[in-house]
């Protein structure tokens, strides 16, 4: 299959589910950690070296066939937020409904048999990049391209923030997803051989804490 399936995968009108997470910048801006396009683009660079490279890493794993369940166990014990559990499963859940109408496949209806409620999105990407014929750099790029486009979509609609600032962030953070591609595709590897253990566990606490207060509010615009 050709490459150009990272376009539709990548793609933000993907069904994937990812419109909806603001991935933790919602928290973020209301406790007035990002309030502009400079502090978005701490918020996006602080979360590829953490929770971006650890989701990557998983995709990369699982593009390059590394036992999922373990990978989905691995990404159980790298989420301490029960609230981002939660998340990342139903993402998990909504790109496996996507990935299979899209990318049938042996390998993806038996990941959906084993998680009926969903297993770690970036378990089920990696899975449907390689149903998709695609790699563990491409299942990295794709993963860490999610983890900041999201929050910088999500902070045009939650200040109005110019798309063309927001745009300019994600632009500024690039030459950092290349290299972090690069370790997440390293790492996975490394799984591929030693296990799931040797897999990057980078945290962020604030991410975590927001996540926590984010899913008790009684009114909020993002899922998390």
């Amino acid at each position: 299959m050709s490459r150009a399936a990272l376009l539709v995968l990548a793609d933000g009108r993907f069904p994937a589910g990812g419109h909806a997470h603001s991935g933790g910048a919602e928290a973020a801006v209301k406790a007035g950690r990002i309030t502009g396009a400079a502090d978005l683009e701490e918020f996006c660079r602080g979360r590829l070296h953490t929770a971006g490279l650890v989701s990557a890493s998983l995709a990369a794993a699982a593009a390059l066939g590394v036992d999922p369940v373990e990978l989905d166990g691995a990404a159980d014990a790298r989420t301490p937020s029960p609230a981002l559990r939660v998340a990342a499963r139903k993402l998990g859940r909504q790109l496996m409904r996507a990935g299979r109408a899209t990318w049938p496949s042996a390998e993806l209806d038996a990941l959906a048999g084993r998680f009926p409620k969903g297993a770690h999105q970036p378990v089920v990407l990696g899975v449907v990049a390689r149903a998709a014929g695609l790699g563990a750099e491409d299942a990295a790029y794709c993963s860490l391209y999610e983890c900041v486009s999201g929050p910088a979509s999500a902070v045009v609609r939650l200040l109005s923030l110019d798309p063309f600032d927001a745009t300019g962030v994600l632009a500024g953070v690039v030459p950092e997803l290349d290299v972090l591609a690069r370790r997440a595709v390293e790492a996975g590897r490394c799984a591929g051989e030693g296990g799931v253990g040797v897999l990057p566990a980078g945290g962020a606490p604030l991410l975590e804490i927001g996540a926590e207060a984010h899913a008790a509010w009684a009114v909020r615009l993002f899922a998390s």
